[in-house]
């Protein structure tokens, strides 16, 4: 087995293919190695939405194993004192080099933060590097240290994969938790985005697919093996494709089976109306397109979709995207009242809305808090029920350390004086007409186990509505990626999902995370439909994370074991 350059290693012509190129990347250094990283990491990305061509991630897998091989220390690398904390000067090579496969793998997959920065150009646009490079380089610290820890259980053969997944695994969890979390994009989607292997999720979660994600796709690795010392090993090699083939088949066939036996019965007497109005993200907070954005809502709101479909009178429930109005809805009588106008008797619009604690009808600076809420609307104009956001979006709807940024002159990129404050905790919302509410504004949506609220106290919902604007993004590949976790969030939860996007993507999605309906990125419309009902509470709903744990103490355990035995 190749631990790092040795003259077992062979890259001449005659030499099998793949062991060639495994050694190649072994025996890279200096900015080879780090291109190689980096350019093994990017791929990651088309594993995920809107390509979710899953195989490919098979390559910065399989990678991720040949340049930990490469950390080893050699009679060709000589030994260097040991670094500060302990640890080896290997476990600090394969921080360096998991850093620069992550930082290829978040700016792949996250670029499109850039388009955020280019809505309000001549004051945003000089932070653009910070978004397209910033944030990637800040997250690729979480792979880097799975690496480091991988490498600290390394041993030779298959056993390094377990090591693998060990390390990766636990960082990618840590990474969507430190810090209020951002787990965008986490490894499991690789399996999460397709609708079949997907329904894993209802047992293990995104968590658990995660490290089956990385077992699986870095199990090629073994056939770069090519050592004279491991002769008698190379009959076991094929064992490790051979498990991981029949454990995708695995998967595939528990999806298959459960999508066949998956039953969608509507909830009788609730009829959906989603309005995906599609304004530009430039002018929806200006206070002068007041007056056009709310008629253009009720216009489009009323609109009749075809001969079965029209306008209101059917609808019992009108839904609008997130932050709706550039105005306090609440404290603004003629809104509410031309809103109440339009709405039916028996409809209520559920609507995503600014929302502040004191009287003022605009965003005026002082002492007032503001939340990102939504608001449920009766005829009438009443406001029913409401819920305020309380995962926020950092440096979007809020500056972390907001006093230093305040004297340097920046803000974030809602123009909420001080930003907004999260809410006091996640609730249900009662709506007229339809069963609890579990709400999700924007990016709650992808934090798995915190999707519906916890405590015995609370009755399970009946359905997941996410509000959210995207169109920061423009038609980029983020929205795509933002749907296909919120989709996910069915699936582990066993319940329907309603999505509401400004710009798209909206859909009423069924708890096994078929897309009944759906309005496409960049499309103006309405969408009706009926509500799914939602399934028995799956394995993952009912202990979040317990599944993903004992897979990972397991894989862990393992990694250990091989390695006190070697």
């Amino acid at each position: 087995m190749i631990l790092g350059p040795c003259g077992d290693c062979d890259l001449s012509p005659r030499a099998p293919v793949v062991p060639r190129i495994a050694t190649a990347i072994i025996l890279a250094s200096g900015w080879r190695r780090r291109l190689i990283a980096f350019a093994a990491g990017t791929t990651g990305a088309l594993a995920m939405a809107p390509f979710n061509f899953f195989p490919v991630f098979i390559i910065p897998m399989t990678v991720a194993v040949w340049l930990i091989d490469g950390c080893a220390e050699t009679r060709q690398r000589p030994a260097r004192p040991r670094l500060r904390l302990g640890l080896p000067v290997s476990a600090w090579r394969a921080f360096e080099v998991g850093w620069w496969w992550g930082f290829g793998y978040f700016v792949a997959g996250l670029w499109w933060l850039g388009a955020a920065f280019l809505v309000e150009a001549d004051e945003y646009a000089w932070a653009l590097p910070l978004g397209v490079a910033g944030l990637p380089a800040v997250l690729a610290v979480f792979p880097g240290l799975g690496f480091m820890m991988a490498r600290l259980l390394w041993t030779p053969g298959a056993g390094r994969l377990f090591a693998l997944a060990a390390g990766l695994s636990l960082t990618e969890w840590l990474r969507g938790h430190v810090l209020t979390g951002f787990p965008w994009n986490t490894f499991g989607m690789a399996l999460g985005g397709n609708l079949v292997t997907a329904q894993l999720a209802s047992i293990v979660g995104l968590y658990g697919l995660t490290v089956i994600a990385i077992l699986i796709f870095s199990a090629p690795a073994v056939l770069g093996e090519k050592s004279e010392m491991q002769k008698k090993a190379r009959r076991r090699l094929p064992s490790s494709i051979a498990a991981a083939f029949l454990a995708f088949c695995g998967i595939y066939g528990f999806g298959a089976w459960r999508l066949a036996h998956a039953t969608s019965e509507p909830v009788a007497g609730v009829r959906l109306r989603i309005m995906q109005p599609n304004v530009p993200q430039d002018a929806k907070f200006r206070p002068e397109n007041r007056a056009w954005i709310l008629a253009h809502y009720l216009a489009l709101s009323a609109r009749a979709a075809g001969p079965d479909h029209l306008g209101l009178d059917a609808v019992t429930v009108l839904i609008w995207p997130e932050s709706a109005f550039p105005f306090i809805l609440s404290r603004d009588a003629r809104a509410l009242a031309e809103i109440g106008a339009v709405l039916p008797k028996d409809t209520v619009l559920v609507t995503g809305a600014a929302r502040k604690e004191d009287g003022a009808l605009t965003f005026a600076p002082g002492h007032a808090k503001y939340f990102n809420a939504i608001q449920v609307v009766a005829s009438g104009g009443y406001i029913l029920d409401s819920y305020d956001k309380v995962h926020l979006v950092p440096f979007g709807e809020y500056l972390p350390f907001q006093a230093v940024f305040d004297r340097l002159g920046l803000h974030q990129f809602v123009l909420i004086p001080g930003g907004f404050e999260a809410g006091s905790g996640q609730r249900l919302l009662v709506v007229p007409g339809l069963p609890p509410v579990a709400p999700l504004i924007c990016y709650e949506a992808i934090f798995p186990g915190e999707a519906v609220p916890s405590g015995a106290a609370t009755e399970r919902p009946g359905l997941l509505l996410n509000v959210t604007n995207d169109a920061w993004f423009g038609t980029t590949t983020g929205p795509h990626q933002h749907f296909a976790q919120a989709r996910l969030r069915a699936i582990e939860e066993g319940l329907p999902l309603i999505r509401a996007a400004n710009t798209g993507i909206s859909a009423i999605v069924d708890p096994y995370g078929r897309v009944m309906t759906e309005l496409p990125l960049g499309a103006e419309g309405v969408l009706d439909g009926g509500l799914p009902q939602g399934i028995e509470t799956p394995a993952f709903a009912k202990f979040p994370f317990t599944s993903a744990f004992f897979l990972w103490a397991a894989v862990l355990g393992l990694a250990l074991a091989i390695r006190l035995r070697a």
